[in-house]
């Protein structure tokens, strides 16, 4: 098996479905995957509780009010733009020297979209998908990560057998399983526990 190491960004701002918080549960496959947000019936069966658009901005909203909240206590300029995007709420914040929102391969940011998700759970009581972006962050992860992912791709095709990639965030993992998923002959999984958990790419079955 082939271990391959993710290139790390030039600058610290080097984004996902992200880890999730506590009230979301453990890091599942699901996770990975962005699976929506599910509830069992009376009947045992498992529907999806698709949140309206307006609902999704109305989380935006509070979020960003939240964030704005900790860039005046942290003494940082930025602006902070909500907006909804595939489904989910997102809040991006853009400025000069924001690289330690941002932390090291992403650490700081995915710590600050926990406590964001956690502020619109207070709000709303509903578990929030939101998605947090300091600096492009996350649009420049995608990009590497795309590139990780197809020389994982050309790997396994070229020789057979599955390539191990580093240990990555559930954003992370998130990014490598689309692209994997958008080509034929392979297929992605997810194994360990997090802060390990790591993607296996192999020839499809």
């Amino acid at each position: 098996m082939t271990e391959t190491s993710i290139p790390r960004a030039e600058q610290s701002v080097d984004e996902e479905e992200t880890a999730t918080i506590a009230v979301d549960g453990d890091d599942t496959e699901a996770d990975d995957t962005e699976a929506d947000d599910d509830t069992d019936t009376a009947a045992g069966t498992r529907v999806k509780k698709a949140a309206g658009e307006g609902d999704l901005f109305r989380q935006s909203e509070i979020a960003a009010d939240y964030v704005e909240g900790l860039l005046d206590i942290l003494d940082y300029d930025g602006d902070i733009d909500e907006l909804v995007a595939a489904g989910r709420p997102m809040v991006e914040v853009v400025g000069e020297r924001l690289q330690n929102l941002v932390g090291q391969r992403g650490a700081t940011l995915e710590a600050l979209q926990e406590l964001t998700r956690l502020a619109v759970f207070r709000q709303t009581g509903t578990p929030s998908r939101l998605l947090l972006d300091v600096g492009g962050y996350r649009a420049n992860r995608r990009k590497e990560l795309a590139a990780v992912a197809k020389n994982a791709v050309e790997k396994v095709k070229e020789y057979g057998e599955p390539v191990r990639l580093e240990a990555m965030s559930a954003f992370e993992r998130k990014c490598v399983h689309d692209v994997v998923n958008a080509m034929s002959g392979v297929a992605s999984e997810s194994e360990g526990v997090e802060p390990n958990r790591r993607i296996v790419v192999r020839p499809a079955d």
